[in-house]
């Protein structure tokens, strides 16, 4: 699998797991904890988060949300 699969596959993993915790607006954003991200997805958050196109966000007390 290529880097760009990985990180599809990453994106998608962290985008499941943050809507079946609820994560759909910054209301109702969750922590990684809330959102049951295990380690390796905590990991990626930081490649995924936050860009212009990206669809998860962070807030500044440490949640995201979709």
């Amino acid at each position: 699998m290529t880097l760009s699969g990985i990180q599809f596959k990453m994106r998608q993993r962290i985008v499941n797991k943050l809507e079946k915790a609820g994560a759909t607006t910054i209301q109702k954003a969750v922590t990684t904890e809330e959102a049951k991200l295990d380690l390796q997805e905590q990991q990626w958050l930081g490649y995924i988060v936050g860009g212009f196109l990206s669809k998860v966000k962070k807030t500044q007390d440490q949640r995201y949300y979709v």
